[in-house]
């Protein structure tokens, strides 16, 4: 009986990337119009569906956000929320009251530092109460157009089966994707691998019988 992990043999980075490029090019033959699956109208919306979607689904978040920006539609707005009220508004997103807390520090943030407009840098963002360099990515690349690697939890487990990283820290396998994956097709390859990993790798039982990467898998029929 083969134990879990035995197919993963060592590679180079040369052969690492070769075989990168080949799930790359799969990827973009099967998900061409992959894209964030928050919806948003501008950058500030992006912003607060990504915190919102924190250990929460972005079909909930969707549920959520068109009669929260209905009642509170700038930054201005929300840094001047209410915080019991605004915790009903987002209740249903979970981890509610550190979320609200997050929204009116950060929008409170934007309205005294950038204007009430959302920073275009990985530096700026980052300094933004709630704003990691997940959230600072989503939005970087699909608003902005700088492309990034956004580490969820689908890119996390998709790039640990196909031995494309060995870490577990969100950031290192960040910049371990980074050197595999051609600069400008980050945000792609992000969007596409996560929807791999909603439609056939699933957390439990994936569907490797109908994976068209898993002859580049070396975790394929071991999960």
């Amino acid at each position: 009986m083969k134990k879990k992990g035995s197919k993963k043999n060592k590679e180079t980075i040369s052969e690492k990337k070769k075989r990168a490029s080949k799930i790359l090019s799969i990827l973009q033959d099967e998900y061409p119009k992959a894209k964030c699956h928050l919806d948003f109208d501008g950058p500030f919306e992006l912003l607060i569906g990504c915190i919102l979607s924190a250990q929460c689904t972005d079909k909930r978040v969707n549920e959520v956000t068109p009669g929260l920006f209905k009642k509170y539609p700038t930054p201005h707005g929300f840094a001047r929320a209410n915080q019991l009220e605004l915790e009903q508004d987002i209740h249903s997103c979970g981890f509610y009251r550190a979320k609200t807390k997050s929204i009116i520090n950060c929008t409170k943030a934007l309205v005294e530092e950038y204007g009430g407009e959302v920073p275009s840098t990985m530096e700026e963002l980052t300094q933004l109460t709630g704003v990691g360099r997940k959230t600072a990515n989503v939005v970087l690349g699909n608003y902005f157009g700088t492309p990034g690697i956004i580490v969820d939890t689908h890119i996390k487990r998709l790039s640990t089966r196909l031995n494309l990283t060995t870490n577990s820290d969100p950031t290192k396998i960040e910049f371990d994707l980074m050197e595999l994956i051609p600069q400008e097709k980050w945000t792609f390859f992000s969007n596409s691998l996560g929807d791999h990993g909603r439609t056939v790798c699933y957390a439990r039982k994936p569907m490797c019988g109908d994976c068209m990467i898993s002859h580049l898998c070396p975790s394929a029929g071991l999960v």
